[in-house]
């Protein structure tokens, strides 16, 4: 009799360890999983994070963050955003010189400059359209071959930005012609810039 209530006194302390045990494995169970559960990252942190690695960071984001909810977490969405964004200022600018070419009284040399940076932006939105179209359909067995072109014309596209930002160097243009053009040049070639690193990282 004594033996059997021993025997029940210690089925009853066993019981309890095991209940003790289950309970602080459950606990520790759920704080590990708090601990290491994904966490997904918003569209405007994605946004602030990949302008990080770009060399414009500020009007990277300043340009990209209203399209937060459209790229979420994307990388290849990102990009397509950046050089939307580009192409759609590259093709106002184009614009601008073409109408000071014909409504201001320049010198000839101010005029043979404008006219040469007319043909580079020409180039350039080219270059940015055709990049455009090609991220549209980067699905399939050719992705590196359309990632390589998108790269080579983006970085046309700078060059061709900067070749028109380096003719107005020369102290015989007007300071006001000079200072006007290179503004909206500056903030294209950044534009194309930044577009040119998030492709790179999609890459």
């Amino acid at each position: 009799m004594a033996s059997s209530a021993v025997s029940k006194q210690s089925y009853c302390h066993s019981l309890a360890i095991l209940i003790t045990t289950l309970a602080l494995f459950c606990v520790a169970k759920t704080c590990l999983a708090e601990n290491f559960e994904p966490q997904v990252e918003s569209g405007d942190d994605f946004i602030k994070t990949s302008c990080g690695v770009t060399r414009y960071p500020d009007l990277c984001y300043e340009k990209l963050s209203a399209y937060a909810d459209t790229i979420q977490d994307n990388p290849t969405q990102l990009a397509n955003v950046s050089l939307s964004e580009t192409l759609k200022n590259a093709e106002s600018t184009l614009i601008m010189v073409q109408k000071l070419l014909k409504k201001r009284k320049l010198r000839p040399r101010e005029a043979d400059a404008i006219k040469e940076c007319v043909e580079t932006m020409k180039d350039s939105v080219d270059e940015l359209q055709k990049s455009m179209l090609a991220m549209s359909d980067l699905e399939g067995p050719d992705f590196d071959m359309e990632m390589s072109n998108i790269q080579s014309w983006v970085s046309a596209a700078l060059t061709d930005e900067d070749t028109c930002m380096d003719d107005f160097e020369e102290n015989s243009i007007d300071g006001k012609v000079k200072d006007t053009i290179r503004s909206y040049i500056v903030t294209v070639a950044q534009l194309t810039s930044i577009a040119l690193s998030l492709i790179n990282s999609i890459h």
